[in-house]
Formats: C-alpha cells, structure tokens, sequence
C-alpha cells in the first residue's frame, strides 16, 4: 500500500519536470531537444507510474488511485515551483490543495 505512494510521488517527481523543467534549464535551446529531453524523463515517470497503479489496484479503486495521483501531483509540484523555480506560492494554491483535501475526503470515506 505504501510502495504505491512511495511511486507515484517518484513519478511525480519525474512528470513534473518533464512537463515544466524544460522552461528553467532548456529555455535557449530549440524546442525539439526540450520535446526530446521531456521524453526521456517521461519515460522514466511511466516507468514507476504503471507498476504503482498495478500494486495500488490491490488496495484502492481506479477512482481512489485517481484522487491520490491529484493530491500527490499538486504537492510536488507547489514544492517544484517554490523551491526549484523560485515562484512565490499564493493563497489560491492552498485552498486548490484543501479542495483536494475534501476530494480525498469523500472519495475514501465509504471504503472500497
């Protein structure tokens, strides 16, 4: 149950500078080698993505791997943003998080 979390955060991790890294370290290149940089990276998130919803079906629903994916997407990133790209995090980000919040809270409440 735990090596799901475990993964996904990793994939997170990957998945959020796949997506957004390049626009910090790739931004003077052309955009085929951050296209093809960004690949390699996703490559590597899908590489703990899938076995981590394969091990996680075990315990949790297809919409509870779903919401976990949310809430762990939204805290990498927030600490992506604040400490890799320097952005100031605002109040918006935190109630988005809490929405999250109350999303995890509905979806689990009832169990399997």
């Amino acid at each position: 149950m735990y090596r799901t979390i475990i993964l996904l955060t990793l994939s997170n991790v990957f998945m959020t500078f796949a997506w957004y890294g390049h626009l910090k370290n790739l931004k003077d290149r052309p955009l085929w080698i951050a296209i093809l940089v960004s690949w390699g990276i996703a490559l590597l998130e899908y590489c703990l993505q899938v076995p981590a919803n394969r091990v996680g079906s075990n315990y949790y629903t297809l919409v509870q791997l779903k919401v976990i994916q949310e809430i762990l997407t939204m805290v990498v990133f927030a600490l992506f943003a604040a400490l890799y790209m320097h952005v100031h995090l605002t109040r918006n980000l935190l109630w988005a998080g809490l929405c999250l919040v109350g999303a995890a809270f509905f979806i689990f409440r009832d169990g399997r």
